[in-house]
């Protein structure tokens, strides 16, 4: 039998969560501008981030998204994010907030 896929909440809450855990202070907030723009900014240090929370892999995007991650992404940190690469995603966020030697500031 085959897993059920998180309700896309429920998965944002447990990220937003274990990202919180490792970055003590870190600010995330829910963006609600433009269509497209995606879902949470991360806030840590001189750093920020993006990212736009889908069900699953093959969930469709709305106008507008993938413009915006990859315009944000050439600024700063964006990605689609998503069950299926959650682990890669969160190493690389780990990896962009993190001091020179690579551990949690």
């Amino acid at each position: 039998m085959a897993k059920p896929k998180p309700i896309e909440s429920s998965f944002e809450r447990h990220f937003i969560k274990k990202i919180k855990d490792l970055f003590p202070g870190m600010i995330v907030k829910k963006l609600h501008d433009a269509q497209g723009i995606p879902d949470r900014l991360f806030l840590y240090g001189s750093k920020w981030a993006v990212l736009e929370f889908k069900r699953s892999a093959d969930e469709s995007h709305q106008p507008n998204q993938d413009w915006y991650v990859h315009t944000m992404n050439k600024m700063s940190f964006a990605r689609f994010i998503f069950p299926e690469n959650s682990k890669e995603v969160l190493e690389d966020l780990i990896q962009f907030f993190s001091d020179q030697k690579g551990q949690p500031q």
